[in-house]
């Protein structure tokens, strides 16, 4: 089953935490926090919406950073997607 966004909308599948800190310290899986960093897996049309029109910035196979309580998650198959209108990701990690 896939997963097809209407309009200006995106699914993201979210990367995973880091499970050291960057002095080299474990982190158990409870002070693991989400990332607000995701890989996009699909891409809506865009077009008319809310009487602009929208042309879509993000492609799939982008690494992008998104508003911290945007979208919606969503469970497919045993696999977690966030789906967000493409004005909640800030940024394409390059």
């Amino acid at each position: 089953m896939n997963l097809k966004p209407l309009n200006d909308r995106v699914v993201l599948k979210q990367l995973k935490a880091e499970e050291k800190t960057k002095s080299g310290i474990v982190l158990p899986g409870q002070a693991q926090e989400k990332p607000q960093e995701a890989e996009v897996v699909a891409v809506g049309p865009g077009g008319n919406v809310d009487g602009k029109e929208v042309t879509m910035q993000v492609v799939v196979g982008d690494k992008v950073i998104y508003s911290k309580y945007a979208g919606t998650e969503v469970k497919l198959d045993g696999t977690e997607y966030i789906i967000v209108k493409q004005n909640d990701i800030l940024a394409v990690v390059e």
